[in-house]
């Protein structure tokens, strides 16, 4: 994991900026679709009045979806039937997801104004999902927010050449089929980014970077972890309730939602027909990609809303400094004041399935999606000029 951060995925100023007041603030009119899209530091100007950081929300937000887990934490030890059971552990493994976004921004120093309670409340945030933080901060914050969709620097869904998925094993080969069909986004985070990166990860796997407060952080989430399977196991044992059966419904189950749930998500996060890569540095500095590598995915009946608004994704890439309860906002500016910029998607199963079938591989010289063939799946496309 590369430790260098490029100009434009620097933390924004909204935090020095948010004492102005708003109505020092003129908004321009809606941008040409054809005109150069301004520089990132013009866009995250229109969005500092709504960049302000309150505390008390974010306690709010955390208590109330602590108070959740251990609702259904309980439900899963005291329901007689096991279908409640397992109803809870389910809704458990979302509210772990919802957890984790209030941790995602205490990491991002989005969530208060306030660094260190932020870092303390993005821990607490990160536990029931297992995350490290600060292996989270370095592999997420400056990995794939400072390089997002940079093949060989940013890992998240990275896809692979023709060659290099020839290259692979018979048993490489089988995993990217299953990662890719559509079926497999949980067990792709579960395997490629949590495994190999946020548990206790190899010299391999950090590169160059190795701090003692990456095993810190495992250390203190493995220990979460012991505790909850503990509890699960004194409350079977006081239940006169099978151990294994309780471990499996109170801790395995909502950690098999959850990793499908964070898989599911940044691949809506970051893959779409209309999605490009780059093996380049200059060409995708040129695509300025905090707007072209993101895709909005919408959803019916307030979904977006209880995963706590992280599908408005264009706004989060383009000032990470926007807590998450101001991105439906932020994400709605952006859209009206750059037309025809932004990928917005109405989340569909027939989408989502015509996707996983569109997007296997990619062809880096014809800027286009593959299939495993090598046969182009999305529209080629020319490299940005340079200027």
């Amino acid at each position: 994991m590369s430790s260098s951060t490029p100009e434009h995925a620097q933390p924004s100023t909204a935090s020095a900026a948010s004492a102005a007041p708003a109505e020092a603030f003129v908004l321009p009119e809606p941008l040409d679709p054809a005109a150069p899209l301004p520089h990132r530091k013009t866009i995250r100007s229109w969005l500092i009045p709504i960049s302000e950081r309150t505390t008390v929300r974010a306690f709010v937000m955390l208590l109330l979806d602590y108070t959740l887990f251990a609702g259904l934490a309980t439900g899963v030890v005291l329901f007689e039937s096991v279908w409640l059971k397992v109803l809870c552990a389910l809704l458990a493994g979302f509210v772990i997801g919802r957890l984790f976004v209030i941790g995602h921004d205490g990491c991002h120093q989005s969530l208060t104004p306030h660094r260190r309670l932020n870092r303390w409340l993005g821990r607490i945030g990160f536990l029931p999902s297992m995350t490290a933080y600060s292996l989270w901060d370095m592999g997420h914050n400056v990995v794939h927010h400072g390089f997002t969709n940079l093949k060989g620097v940013d890992f998240v869904w990275a896809p692979l050449t023709q060659a290099e998925y020839r290259a692979l094993s018979p048993v490489g080969k089988l995993m990217q089929r299953i990662y890719r069909s559509g079926f497999g986004p949980g067990i792709y985070y579960m395997v490629e980014i949590w495994w190999k990166k946020m548990m206790f990860p190899t010299q391999k796997a950090l590169g160059s970077t190795s701090r003692p407060i990456f095993t810190r952080d495992c250390l203190l989430v493995t220990g979460f972890a012991a505790v909850w399977i503990g509890a699960l196991a004194a409350a079977a044992v006081a239940t006169g309730q099978s151990a294994p059966l309780l471990v499996g419904l109170g801790f395995a189950l909502p950690m098999f939602f959850w990793f499908n749930m964070m898989g599911f998500v940044i691949y809506g996060h970051h893959t779409h027909v209309k999605v490009q890569w780059h093996d380049e540095r200059a060409a995708w500095q040129r695509a300025q990609p905090f707007v072209s590598t993101t895709v909005h995915l919408t959803f019916p009946m307030q979904v977006g809303a209880l995963m706590h608004h992280i599908m408005e994704h264009t706004a989060h890439h383009v000032d990470m400094s926007i807590p998450l309860y101001k991105l439906k906002e932020a994400q709605k500016l952006l859209e009206h004041l750059l037309p025809e910029r932004i990928i917005i998607q109405r989340f569909s199963w027939k989408w989502y399935f015509s996707t996983a079938r569109a997007c296997k591989l990619y062809d880096f010289t014809r800027q286009c999606w593959t299939d495993f063939k090598g046969h182009a799946t999305s529209a080629p496309r020319a490299l940005p000029a340079a200027v």
